[in-house]
């Protein structure tokens, strides 16, 4: 391969915190190593469009702390269609950018996979809150939006105490219920309801809950991951069955917003500069991992097929405990 002279950075899918750190680390160490960098807009549909900004030292020089993205982001339909990639294509190919970094989720992946066919260098950074990348340990964005879920959580509990009710209180996390468990772990939950374990038993549910109240507890809290279940019907048949006043709190997307906590903001520096050695070294369609908190890359298109994201058997089985 020939040397790196000009790289595209862009952030796709869901924005995460954690995302402006690892563009700011990409540009830096691209500076050091004499390459050029160029922000692309809105994601895949900026290739498309070629909606771009010079990306410099200074342009850079603040935004670790800054929540979601300065590029911006979106989920592109068109990046879908094969004439829109060979645009897209084209478009790096006439101004001259030799590989593209995208940081983003699991159709970020996708995309670059796509993408490669049509003669592209992608280099993937895992960009997403839910934790649900297989072949890495850990996504930008879940330490600050477990940190912000569990803050929510502690003032809706509060409430809940004041009152004498359940609290149900759906996090994000449809495939991957890390956040709700994590959450539901630190705040004391007395149900966590995870999209891996979810059997539909709302009983085992309201029994834990009528126990708690027997042992003469005030307050009782359920944490739900979205799309598992119904968390109004829930809340419906716990006061049904057990005459215990209960309120939903649906937290969305305020889960993605916020101020970075110090593990994304690190974990986000390492990921950009990483994908910049990548580079160098000469190695081409990759997507840089965390293994055993250390830095690793696998082949995007063997990354994909990584399919063992199960949860941590032991964190699971403790979160029985602890609500017991």
């Amino acid at each position: 391969m020939d040397r790196i002279k000009k790289v595209a950075v862009l952030t796709s899918g869901g924005d995460a915190p954690g995302m402006n750190s690892a563009i700011r680390a990409v540009v830096v160490s691209a500076f050091h190593s004499n390459i050029e960098v160029v922000g692309i807009l809105r994601g895949y549909d900026g290739l498309i469009n070629w909606e771009t900004v010079p990306l410099d030292m200074e342009s850079v020089r603040s935004i670790s702390d800054r929540g979601g993205t300065i590029l911006y982001t979106s989920r592109s339909e068109k990046f879908l269609k094969k004439e829109c990639r060979e645009l897209a294509a084209k478009n790096l190919m006439d101004n001259n950018v030799d590989a593209v970094i995208a940081i983003g989720g699991d159709g970020t992946l996708r995309g670059a996979i796509d993408f490669r066919e049509e003669g592209v260098n992608v280099i993937c950074i895992p960009g997403t809150i839910d934790r649900d990348i297989a072949c890495s340990e850990y996504t930008l964005g879940f330490d600050t939006a477990a940190n912000t879920a569990v803050e929510a959580i502690d003032k809706i509990r509060d409430s809940s105490v004041s009152h004498g009710r359940c609290s149900v209180v759906e996090v994000m996390g449809r495939r991957c219920g890390y956040i709700a468990l994590w959450a539901g772990m630190a705040s004391s939950a007395d149900a966590i309801i995870l999209p891996e374990k979810w059997d539909g038993n709302y009983q085992k549910v309201i029994d834990s809950i009528r126990q708690h109240y027997e042992n003469g507890r005030n307050s009782y809290l359920v944490v739900v991951a979205e799309g598992v279940t119904d968390a109004p019907q829930l809340a419906e048949k716990i006061r049904e069955n057990t005459g215990i006043e209960s309120r939903v709190s649906v937290l969305g997307y305020i889960q993605r917003g916020g101020r970075p906590s110090a593990k994304d903001r690190m974990y986000g520096s390492l990921m950009g500069a990483y994908a910049i050695e990548i580079l160098t070294s000469g190695r081409s369609d990759r997507i840089v991992a965390i293994k055993d908190d250390k830095l690793i890359d696998y082949d995007i298109k063997e990354a994909l097929e990584i399919k063992n994201n199960s949860l941590d058997a032991f964190q699971y089985k403790l979160s029985l405990m602890l609500a017991d």
